[in-house]
């Protein structure tokens, strides 16, 4: 039965339902230290907001960074967890270990255009060792 969009129920279902495996991808991704797998959810127009900084970066920019930081053994997500997703934002939480050996808790807010990532925000707070 079609809806004010005029597409089917079950056409939602299949949306929604890309859209809820968005966090899997994700996960699947970093588990598999999978640069490629995790970039091609970036919107065209993805950004990325540095939780240090406040300054941005672009697609471009965070697919390299991701390149980078998937291919060094020294960059580990652990207990990484969904809090929340729907079709319009997806809230993720992890423990980071970075080169420099300090730890992170990482808390991530994705929104989510077109089904893929359009903008990502993170906040962090140092966790002592």
């Amino acid at each position: 039965m079609p809806n004010n969009l005029g597409i089917t129920n079950n056409e939602m279902l299949v949306v929604k339902s890309m859209t809820m495996a968005l966090y899997d991808t994700i996960a699947k991704a970093l588990d598999e230290k999978n640069a490629g797998l995790y970039t091609d959810l970036f919107h065209e127009d993805y950004e990325f907001v540095r939780h240090q900084t406040g300054t941005s970066m672009d697609r471009e920019q965070m697919v390299e960074m991701m390149k980078m930081m998937m291919a060094n053994e020294k960059v580990v997500v652990r207990d990484a967890r969904c809090v929340y997703e729907n079709d319009e934002i997806l809230v993720e939480h992890s423990v980071m270990d970075f080169p420099d050996g300090t730890t992170e808790a990482v808390m991530a807010v994705h929104v989510l255009k077109d089904g893929l990532i359009l903008r990502t925000e993170t906040g962090a707070t140092l966790i002592s060792n």
